[in-house]
């Protein structure tokens, strides 16, 4: 799946399912660009060497801290629960 949000304002939470079957999570204000860059090689150190990524999952906020506290809970969950959040999207 690979929905992008149309152009709004706002914060992201978002998870990527990496090209070794691993997740990663992280938050953002411009999701189409956040996932460019990070197929570009350029995101983040994790997904430098486990491209290409696929977007699985996000949410919307209204604030920064709100995209934050949600991106630090879910890496909080196990694999388990995080594939069955994947589901409900």
């Amino acid at each position: 799946m690979s929905i992008i949000p149309p152009e709004e304002k706002g914060f992201y939470t978002y998870i990527l399912r990496c090209a070794d079957g691993t997740y990663y999570t992280g938050w953002t204000n411009d999701l189409p660009k956040r996932l460019e860059v990070h197929n570009q090689g350029t995101g983040s150190k994790y997904t430098r060497v486990r491209r290409p990524v696929e977007l699985v999952y996000f949410e919307t906020f209204s604030t920064k801290e709100e995209a934050m506290s949600r991106e630090w809970h879910i890496k909080q969950l196990p694999r388990a629960q995080k594939k069955k959040l994947m589901e409900t999207f």
